[in-house]
């Protein structure tokens, strides 16, 4: 791909402009998206400013924000100024990626999570996973979030370094042909065996100023597994694999079926919640376990697994341990 780095001269003023081949890797790519990660540190304002003024060209042509780029485009980049990256600083937080790498190839990264951590940034959170992993990793020309995990869910979180990837993943994400399977720990004694849950949900609630996922017939498909693993006094560890990807499916889900995740302070049981405390627990008790799929470029079977945190397993062996007399 032919992208030059802008230089910029003593004062720190763009020199030129630049001329990007596009190849496979950016095909039906949105131009405006392709602009605003070529762009990074520009307001997204800005970026859409030289779009309106045509100061972006597409072989040699306007072309609207919305045009899907195609292999042998050629995009005219104005010379535009970046800001730097307020501190190099805001990657260290990201360190421990290092070991916590499941798995790395020239197109994928499968990283095991921590619970506490938003993947990006928005309201209240600088700096999230994917910001901090673009500082950690200059070396990569892309890094994009295949699908997310809640601030508070641990566990295997799958990410693209090419766009033919997130493109094939996503693909699959929606034909469910990506095997996601989580444990969580829910209240009460699971009765009868594996048990499929087909529920759709929507966003159609408010609370506090905050909007709820429910279970609502106008809403979308949702289908879920639950598979119980083990009793632990008042709660059962299940094994939930979701055959849809929609947002707080697990949690919504298991406290449609009378068993709410035990720490989630939307969905769950107040009372509940406050006797896990009480043995520790300090966040939601949902790990996204494994992942299995057909790898996006080579078709190679890939399975990915990560162990539960220690935070969660001391948990469980709290529960373990006979009530005091």
């Amino acid at each position: 791909m032919g992208n030059k780095l802008t230089k910029l001269d003593d004062a720190g003023r763009p020199q030129g402009v630049r001329h990007v081949d596009i190849d496979a890797t950016r095909e039906g790519q949105r131009l405006d998206n392709f602009l605003l990660g070529q762009l990074k540190g520009v307001p997204k304002s800005h970026v859409y400013r030289v779009l309106r003024r045509g100061e972006v060209r597409v072989n040699s042509a306007r072309a609207a924000p919305s045009y899907r780029l195609q292999e042998g485009d050629r995009v005219r980049i104005p010379p535009v100024r970046t800001s730097q990256p307020k501190t190099p600083a805001g990657s260290q937080r990201f360190e421990w990626v290092a070991g916590r790498t499941l798995y790395e190839d020239e197109h994928i990264i499968v990283l095991n999570k921590p619970g506490g951590l938003a993947v990006h940034g928005g309201t209240g959170v600088h700096v999230g996973l994917i910001e901090g992993l673009r500082q950690l990793r200059p070396d990569l020309p892309m890094l994009e979030l295949v699908h997310r995990l809640d601030r508070d869910t641990s566990g295997c979180l799958l990410l693209a370094k090419d766009r033919v990837a997130l493109v094939r993943l996503h693909d699959m994400l929606r034909q469910s042909a990506v095997d996601k399977r989580y444990l969580a720990l829910v209240k009460g004694r699971w009765r009868g065996g594996s048990r499929q849950i087909s529920a759709p949900l929507a966003r159609d609630r408010v609370r506090g100023g905050e909007r709820l996922v429910g279970v609502s017939e106008a809403g979308r498909t949702a289908e879920s597994q639950f598979e119980p693993k083990g009793s632990y006094g008042p709660a059962t560890l299940m094994e939930i694999r979701l055959h849809t990807g929609r947002t707080h499916q697990a949690r919504v889900h298991a406290a449609h079926a009378g068993h709410p995740i035990a720490g989630d302070e939307k969905y769950g049981d107040r009372e509940f919640n406050r006797e896990l405390r009480e043995l520790g627990l300090r966040r939601l008790f949902l790990h996204a376990a494994r992942l299995r799929f057909a790898h996006p470029v080579t078709g190679a079977k890939i399975d990915v697994a990560a162990d539960l945190p220690e935070e969660l397993d001391s948990v469980l062996e709290r529960l373990r341990e006979p009530a005091p007399l």
